[in-house]
């Protein structure tokens, strides 16, 4: 087998929303630099955080490698732009593959991101939306049968387990389309090994939208 050439860590994570302990993120980070692997932090979520604190990767080494975007908290899902903090050596590499791959953002996001960054009362307001929604759904989905779940740290995800009533989340999430009209996504999309129990609620919606879901979820599974 191959060395091992680096770790990707999520946090908060995709499809979990639950955040790395500061204490466990920064073992990781040291340990990578003492054995001499890269160490990237996929940090798309930060600014989406409900409990906990989210810390940046650099805080404990000056060679990892950070993934961020404008798709999360700047709620730019599709314009397509980013960035990533890189040490020096890495530098150069990565602009050639990217001057490749699709040469630049487009003017038009880049000037968007930047306006972005003068919204922060709108993104709060935003944010405050998902954080209602999250506690509504910590509230209700364990009376209705889904109390089984991952930390709901950050982001804008339930992670919940459907043991209760199917062994095939696939399935269960289809009839629960078709019959509830309430859409999940079913695990298997995210681990193919163990996600069969497991699907993933999102809570990026409106209030009133959340309410219903439950109402409905309630009344087909009650």
């Amino acid at each position: 087998r191959a060395p091992l050439a680096g770790v990707l860590i999520a946090s908060p994570g995709n499809p979990t929303g639950t955040v790395m302990h500061p204490d466990a993120l920064r073992t990781l980070v040291q340990t990578a630099e003492r054995l001499g692997i890269r160490f990237i932090s996929d940090e798309i979520y930060h600014g989406l955080i409900y409990a906990g604190v989210a810390e940046t990767a650099l805080k404990h080494a000056r060679h990892a490698i950070v993934v961020n975007s404008f798709s999360k908290y700047y709620c730019m899902t599709g314009w397509r732009i980013g960035w990533m903090v890189l040490p020096e050596d890495l530098v150069r590499p990565i602009e050639r593959i990217a001057q490749n791959l699709y040469i630049s953002a487009p003017d038009i996001s880049q000037r968007a991101a930047v306006a972005a960054f003068d919204a922060t009362e709108e993104l709060e307001a935003v944010k405050a939306g998902y954080a209602a929604n999250r506690q509504l759904l910590l509230d209700k989905l364990p009376a209705i049968g889904f109390d089984d779940f991952f930390p709901v740290d950050g982001a804008f995800y339930v992670y919940a387990s459907v043991r209760r009533f199917s062994n095939d989340s696939v399935d269960f999430t289809r009839r629960m389309l078709a019959e509830a009209g309430v859409a999940a996504t079913p695990g298997p999309d995210f681990d193919r090994e163990r996600g069969h129990a497991w699907m993933r609620f999102s809570f990026a919606g409106t209030g009133e939208d959340m309410a219903e879901a439950l109402s409905r979820l309630g009344r087909w599974l009650g």
